[in-house]
């Protein structure tokens, strides 16, 4: 059963700007809470345990402030357009219906809207960014030029976020789970090959490095023109100490190990790297 129930549209006027408030009102009525389905293309694709305990007490004590916006699809069954946190909170929360409003659109503007609640509201992780401009563009053939004026973003914005999905899985979970932030993994992209944006990710995780400093060694190992260099050698301790220096000094350290004959080469480019790695190695610090 549908009824209508005028409640503040909170919000809403920043989804619909060419809209009054008084009209979104309006159109806000409940429905049955199992009317409501999930939108396969919502960008969203992780909600925090946590986060989403909070939101239902919050909504045990005060109720939703904010409907959810849905489309229609059948007589008595709505699709979500935006709202899922506050879909499930209310499951948890125990409620039998929620407040929505019915928006009329198609399936691009249906992602268009969810991923502009999910941008305003900063809920988005990049990859969960990265998966709905994806979608957009494959699902309904638009350029990344048309991408960006449909969601008033630079060009550029929307190219450097979709470049973060041919990072390599391991880079991208690290990612997903905030290991390494946004800048860490623009930064990665600078290096020419997944080994080495996958060496340069446990670099930034094992040593905390900043996003200057990871900029600092992908620059690097870019300016030697090599991969990050590989022992020959059979002994697993000599490798984790070589990637250990390799980390802490930001250059490429080699560990030879030839009978009697044993050296560490470290590599640098100027007079100033050079002046930094003596400073590391004298003070054990990264600047």
């Amino acid at each position: 059963m549908v009824r209508r129930k005028t409640v503040l549209g909170k919000g809403l006027s920043a989804l619909i700007p060419d809209m009054p408030e008084t009209a979104i009102i309006s159109r806000i009525i409940t429905c049955g809470i199992e009317q409501i389905r999930p939108n396969p293309h919502q960008p969203r694709k992780s909600f925090d345990e946590e986060s989403m305990k909070d939101l239902a007490d919050s909504i045990s004590e005060k109720g939703i402030l904010q409907p959810l916006l849905v489309r229609k699809i059948s007589d008595d069954e709505y699709e979500l357009i935006a709202g899922e946190r506050r879909w499930r909170a209310a499951q948890q929360a125990g409620l039998h219906e929620v407040p929505i409003m019915v928006m009329d659109v198609d399936n691009i503007e249906s992602i268009q809207l969810s991923l502009i609640e999910n941008i305003q509201r900063d809920e988005l992780n990049p990859l969960d960014l990265a998966g709905a401009y994806r979608v957009l563009i494959d699902t309904f053939q638009i350029s990344h030029e048309e991408l960006s004026q449909k969601l008033s973003k630079k060009r550029s914005t929307i190219t450097n976020i979709l470049r973060l999905s041919n990072l390599p899985e391991p880079v991208r979970d690290k990612l997903r789970s905030g290991n390494i932030s946004m800048g860490h993994a623009r930064a990665m992209l600078g290096c020419d090959d997944p080994e080495t944006q996958l060496f340069v990710c446990n670099a930034v995780v094992k040593k905390d490095l900043s996003v200057r400093q990871t900029e600092k060694l992908v620059h690097t190992l870019k300016n030697n023109k090599k991969k990050p260099y590989k022992s020959s050698s059979m002994d697993p301790m000599i490798d984790h100490v070589q990637s250990e220096l390799t980390t802490l000094l930001q250059t490429r350290v080699r560990i030879i190990s030839k009978g009697k004959s044993k050296k560490i080469q470290i590599d640098f480019f100027t007079d100033e790297d050079l002046v930094r790695i003596v400073d590391i190695i004298k003070n054990g610090t990264l600047h």
